[in-house]
């Protein structure tokens, strides 16, 4: 049975963040609005992500809104890891929506699909896409 975990004392769904312009060589001005970012424990170490934005590019826009968020999760969980299982991204207009889960750990996991959190958050706060 899933069910909602704050994340630390931070509200789980956040309203829209609106971020400056990035220049992307070949893609104009990037402007993205982050609709907010909402977490499920599903059991023990595996997390669903649930994020919505707009203005993405593509979905790797949005698999990287939840790669940021999972991250930070991560990270506030006292984890420094986190391995990736899935995302699924949806448009509706120009509302996308990613529903994706990863697994945390402190150990750094087995597979090829898994993030360092500490490096990620950093990241992420260099190309100004929020974590919580």
């Amino acid at each position: 049975m899933a069910r909602m975990i704050p994340f630390a004392a931070a509200a789980v769904l956040l309203g829209a963040v609106a971020c400056a312009p990035v220049e992307q060589p070949g893609q104009g001005n990037f402007a993205p609005s982050y609709g907010g970012i909402e977490t499920i424990l599903l059991d023990g170490d595996l997390v669903n992500f649930r994020v919505a934005m707009r203005g993405a590019r593509g979905n790797e826009d949005v698999a990287t809104y939840a790669r940021c968020a999972a991250a930070q999760y991560a990270l506030i969980r006292g984890f420094g890891f986190a391995r990736h299982v899935r995302t699924n991204v949806a448009q509706t207009g120009s509302l996308w929506r990613g529903d994706a889960v990863y697994t945390i750990s402190s150990a750094l996991p087995n597979g090829i699909r898994t993030i360092d959190a500490e490096v990620t958050v950093r990241d992420c706060g260099d190309q100004g896409i929020p974590t919580i």
